[in-house]
């Protein structure tokens, strides 16, 4: 596990358009169908990367409230299956299962998606607003394991809030941290 910070995205960066596998379904997903009425959570996760188990309430929670205010989350798992099987479709399917997932988790197999959001690490969070212009980009909130600080979600939390008030977010925007993208060689 290599701790990697992700790249910050340029904000008003248009979303990459993608289609992928939703593992929960089956189906082929692209982000205009499953984007969400007022604004869409991107996150970039796996299922073994210690970062993502330690936000993951965090993570269903805000998925949650998310979505009565019109966010959609979408979580994309980019991961070589080569170097990391415990990051394909079939355990993903379970993961997604075993936590009550009420978002589509896409497998990004050829790793095309993960690049094209200049994604680096497990999460990388990007919130678009109603246009797919990219809002924020960085942590989840200050906790991490084993610093003892409480999962809140602060960070995004407060991003959506501005959003959806239409305010600029002047606030300094922290990157996320995780475990490194395990990238095809």
């Amino acid at each position: 596990m290599a701790l990697t910070e992700s790249y910050m995205l340029p904000l008003e960066t248009k979303a990459p358009d993608f289609s992928l596998p939703n593992v929960i379904d089956g189906k082929f997903k692209s982000l205009n169908e499953i984007k969400g009425l007022k604004g869409t959570l991107i996150i970039f996760m796996c299922n073994h990367c210690p970062y993502v188990i330690h936000l993951l309430n965090g993570i269903l929670n805000t998925s949650k409230d998310f979505k009565k205010k019109g966010i959609n989350t979408i979580a994309i798992s980019s991961n070589s299956i080569k170097t990391h099987p415990q990051d394909g479709p079939e355990e993903m399917e379970i993961f997604a299962k075993n936590n009550s997932f009420s978002f589509p988790y896409l497998f990004d197999e050829t790793q095309e998606v993960a690049k094209n959001y200049q994604a680096a690490c497990t999460p990388d969070f990007y919130l678009f607003d109603k246009n797919l212009e990219l809002y924020y980009r960085g942590r989840f909130d200050s906790s991490r394991p084993g610093n003892n600080l409480p999962v809140t979600g602060e960070d995004i939390h407060k991003a959506a809030e501005l959003m959806l008030l239409k305010l600029s977010y002047n606030q300094k925007q922290y990157p996320s941290m995780g475990c490194n993208i395990k990238w095809n060689d």
